[in-house]
């Protein structure tokens, strides 16, 4: 498996590099955003913030514009809640703040690499249709009524984690280790955003109704729009 490395610190990233070798990773490695840009080779990607061209929330930005499904990872001194929801937000599948230990870091590549299909590749090619709604990973689509809708990363993540169980309450823990990753030590106000803004783009807000003090339950997504009245078991 091939890694991007982005970091300026020789100090840091060197015996980065020579860990990741070790462990059997295929490392490539930048000092600017510039260089990470221009990177042809793919990979997950660990990010610093800090970069001495341009910011590394920024860079996040673009390398997730460009590729949806790319893993990144973001490292970084910065350990405040905001940063932490700028990076989020930005399209990073996890945040880890430095000084981190070496275990830590392959842990989190392994978890992250699971979560976006490397482990797990046959379950997120499926495509779930519910109704009038359409969830497509692999290809990274969401249809409603034939329309596509335009998602980040997290929203689709997010949706496709209650489209798996339609009816069903997810609880908002899973919601978060589902999507963010077991190690996410973020505001929990993070998922109330993605929630509201998944809403808005669906165009049916009522979709996604919240189970107070439980979770999150993907409701009646049928062809008519009627609401179905069947009782719906909660885990």
């Amino acid at each position: 498996m091939r890694l991007l490395l982005i970091e300026d610190d020789r100090g840091i990233a060197e015996p980065l590099v020579e860990g990741l070798h070790a462990h059997g990773y295929e490392v490539g490695w930048v000092t600017t955003g510039g260089e990470a840009l221009e990177d042809q080779g793919g990979g997950l990607v660990l990010l610093d913030l800090g970069l001495p061209d341009l910011d590394g929330t920024e860079v996040c930005r673009r390398l997730r514009a460009r590729d949806a499904n790319r893993p990144i990872i973001v490292i970084t001194a910065r350990g405040e809640e905001d940063d932490r929801v700028r990076g989020l937000d930005a399209g990073a599948d996890d945040y880890l703040v430095k000084p981190f230990g070496f275990r830590e870091l392959t842990a989190r590549i392994r978890a992250v690499t699971r979560r976006v299909g490397g482990d797990n590749a046959g379950e997120d090619v499926r495509v779930q249709q519910l109704g009038r709604l359409v969830v497509d990973r692999s290809a990274h689509r969401v249809l409603v009524d034939g329309r596509e809708v335009a998602l980040t990363p997290k929203e689709l993540q997010l949706l496709a984690a209650l489209a798996e169980r339609p009816g069903r309450v997810v609880n908002r823990h899973v919601v978060f280790e589902r999507v963010w990753g077991p190690h996410f030590y973020g505001p929990t106000k993070t998922l109330d955003v993605h929630v509201a803004s998944l809403r808005r783009k669906l165009g049916h807000p009522e979709w996604i109704e919240t189970i107070r003090n439980v979770g999150l339950r993907l409701g009646d997504t049928g062809t008519d729009g009627a609401p179905d009245h069947a009782p719906s078991p909660r885990d």
